[in-house]
């Protein structure tokens, strides 16, 4: 927690905030990156004590900025979520695309072998014409087996082609959907490192303002002074 006074944030018996608090976490538009950047311009603006490394800050706008990033981090980490979640849903649908173009693919090849059956019809008929003429038959009979031998051999060829060809497109798109979550996930942890650098630099400027225990002796007028500008708020 940010604060030592917790109770500022808690809303009242109406489940409504105090008047001058800040927003609750849905709130939008808010610039987390924005906001950090506030408070280090707060403690870096603050006047500093002459001969000494003391900083006057006031307390209520920093904690106000301070609780009102980070009431609206959570923001940042649905974006993740939700990310993550359109990821899983783009990879269904390809799938399911995936699917449908194999099923089309099947189905096309049962017609393709029910317009065989037409010509082994003809084969049929090719074989009562033998008996007849003989040597015409055997000619037509190795024509015809050539036919559908190759008609075979296309059918299988285009099969192979559309399953080859739905497989990559559900390749291309489930790579494609692994890409823009990474590159959203990255920009989103780059984003979170940079808030925590500058509060880490926040901290360690409050930390270096806070006088050594011989200055606190030597200067033992100015000791409450700063013990009451580095004491927690009650």
């Amino acid at each position: 927690m940010l604060r030592q006074d917790s109770s500022r944030l808690d809303p009242d018996s109406s489940g409504r905030f105090p008047e001058n608090e800040l927003p609750d976490s849905g709130s939008s538009g808010v610039d987390i990156q924005g906001e950090l950047d506030r408070i280090e311009e707060m403690i870096l603006d603050s006047r500093r004590i002459p001969l000494t490394g003391i900083r006057l800050i006031d307390e209520e706008p920093l904690l106000d900025q301070l609780d009102l990033v980070r009431i609206n981090l959570p923001s940042a980490f649905q974006e993740a979520e939700e990310i993550v979640r359109q990821k899983e849903e783009i990879l269904l649908q390809a799938e399911e695309y995936a699917q449908q173009i194999i099923e089309a693919a099947e189905r096309r090849a049962d017609q393709i072998l029910d317009e065989m059956g037409i010509i082994r019809q003809a084969e049929r008929e090719a074989q009562q014409i033998r008996q007849a003429v003989q040597q015409e038959c055997e000619a037509m009979s190795e024509q015809t087996i050539s036919e559908i031998e190759r008609m075979r051999l296309q059918a299988q060829q285009e099969l192979q082609e559309m399953r080859s060809l739905a497989m990559q497109e559900a390749e291309d798109i489930q790579n494609g959907a692994d890409d823009y979550a990474d590159r959203v996930l990255v920009n989103i942890e780059q984003q979170l490192n940079d808030m925590l650098k500058v509060i880490r630099n926040g901290r360690q400027q409050l930390q270096s303002d806070v006088p050594t225990p011989r200055n606190a002796h030597t200067d033992a007028g100015g000791s409450s002074t700063r013990t009451s500008l580095n004491s927690p708020k009650k």
